[in-house]
């Protein structure tokens, strides 16, 4: 039986941290910055800090060109563009959803099988998004819940993209989809978002330490401890561990940004996660002793 080590289950335990913590930064430094721009910078550092130490991967160069798109690009454009209208612990229940986006177009796109368990988490992780959409306060922000729903909808679709690729590391991937992404967010800030220079010279502390947590720490760091996690145990044994993002966001939305959390958003919040624990986290079968008839 495949067990955890105390040194994995802390690493798994970071990974949650760190990328909960991510959300928040980001949401302090898109008070004074465009989002896109934002993550423009962010895989720009990203890509400088981890090229240099991977291959190019050729002949795949340009699907990992429009896994970048999907994946990076478009998908970080509409969640950061769709936090700006939202708190912290909104976007952080609701980018559950990725889980359940991932099991349905596995089903449709890639032909798998996901069992009734799966559908049935599925169903549950959406019925809390249904509860969270129906917060009063969300009345006037469809337009950024709509865009953080299709942010975890793209990243789904990325992910599933991601399966297509042969003989790659995370290292790797995670390296040049930054060298993609970086110009493709530079040109979809140039077409939705303005004022660039402006934001740029008046940017404080506040954004560029963002840049700097988002691009090394949540970014290289994350993907780098996430990938080792991955690449020495099975999926389904660590991806529990992402339960603990939105729980660090929340936290870090009330304690760093005042956010306030209400009943329905709570309520909505357990429904989601456990939606989706109730798909990560299987029963595994029991094994039965075989007996010596002889």
């Amino acid at each position: 039986m495949v067990r955890l080590s105390p040194v994995d289950i802390l690493l798994g335990i970071s990974v949650a941290l760190i990328w909960g913590m991510g959300v928040v930064f980001a949401k302090a430094a898109i008070f004074h910055f465009p989002p896109i721009l934002l993550m423009a910078f962010r895989f720009t550092l990203t890509a400088l800090v981890l090229v240099w130490f991977v291959r190019p991967p050729l002949g795949q160069l340009m699907k990992i060109f429009w896994i970048a798109l999907i994946s990076a690009a478009l998908q970080y454009s509409l969640t950061f563009t769709g936090l700006a209208g939202v708190d912290v612990s909104v976007a952080a229940l609701v980018v559950q959803t990725e889980v359940p986006f991932l099991i349905i177009i596995g089903a449709v796109a890639l032909k798998e099988k996901p069992g009734l368990r799966k559908w049935i988490g599925t169903a549950i992780a959406f019925i809390g998004v249904g509860l969270i959409a129906g917060e009063p306060r969300l009345g006037g922000a469809w337009l950024s819940l709509l865009m953080v729903i299709g942010g975890a909808f793209t990243w789904a679709v990325g992910q599933a993209m991601v399966r297509t690729l042969k003989d790659i590391d995370g290292l790797t991937l995670t390296a040049w989809i930054a060298v993609f992404a970086s110009p493709q967010l530079f040109v979809m800030s140039y077409i939705f978002e303005g004022d660039h220079v402006n934001a740029v010279i008046s940017a404080n502390w506040i954004v560029w330490s963002a840049v700097v947590y988002l691009g090394l720490i949540m970014t290289a760091v994350g993907y780098g401890i996430w990938y080792s996690l991955v690449r020495k145990h099975p999926v389904s044994l660590v991806a529990p561990f992402l339960l603990l993002l939105p729980v660090f966001s929340i936290i870090g939305g009330v304690m760093v940004l005042n956010e306030r959390l209400t009943t329905q958003t709570v309520i909505g919040g357990v429904i989601v996660i456990a939606g989706v624990a109730f798909i990560l986290l299987e029963r595994k079968p029991k094994i039965i002793a075989a007996t010596d008839n002889a």
